[in-house]
């Protein structure tokens, strides 16, 4: 019978079996690591993408800021000059309304009064003057009520001078007022 030696058959079996498995793991270790770095790579790539769309978007959201800003601006210019708009139109239609005082200050004003000072604020009106005697301030009063441009008179004071002429300085309170008519008119273009 022959003799056959099979170990060291057994053992390039596996010594060729270990070749194999260091080979295979050694390639298994190079592919994991292509496929990491692969994946790394292709990471860093979508993150650079990203960020340089969020700097786009950032860039875009500053801009319209900026309109936004401008926009505000024009808006506060929009409304300062509707007030401007506001207040010429207000002077425009009021413009008249002074003639009218001044005539009717000449129609209410009776004889012995001779008015010093006349100060308006809003509508509200100060008169102040020397009059003859105090019925004279009373009928003066009676004319204002009776007026369409001026109403309610209120007497403030009333100082009676001594001297060579007896007179009384006096201080009165109206207001300005419009007439129906007038008032229509202003309610008018208002509509």
């Amino acid at each position: 019978m022959a003799h056959i030696n099979l170990l060291p058959w057994r053992e390039e079996k596996r010594q060729e079996q270990t070749r194999q498995f260091a080979t295979v793991t050694g390639l298994s270790l190079i592919l994991t690591g292509a496929i990491i770095f692969v994946v790394h790579v292709t990471f860093n790539n979508q993150i650079d993408h990203q960020k340089s769309r969020n700097k786009i978007l950032n860039d875009e959201i500053a801009q319209l800021d900026e309109a936004l800003k401008q926009i505000e601006e024009l808006e506060d210019t929009k409304e300062q000059l509707l007030a401007r708009m506001d207040v010429i139109q207000s002077l425009q239609q009021q413009r008249p309304q002074i003639v009218h005082l001044f005539d009717d200050f000449v129609r209410t004003v009776p004889e012995g009064i001779y008015l010093v000072d006349v100060k308006q604020e809003n509508s509200q009106l100060t008169i102040k003057g020397v009059a003859e005697s105090n019925g004279r301030v009373s009928a003066y009063m009676r004319n204002i009520d009776a007026s369409e441009w001026m109403a309610t008179p209120k007497l403030k004071v009333i100082k009676t001078r001594k001297g060579t002429l007896r007179s009384s300085d006096f201080t009165l309170l109206t207001s300005q007022t419009l007439p129906d008519d007038e008032k229509e008119k202003a309610t008018g273009d208002d509509s």
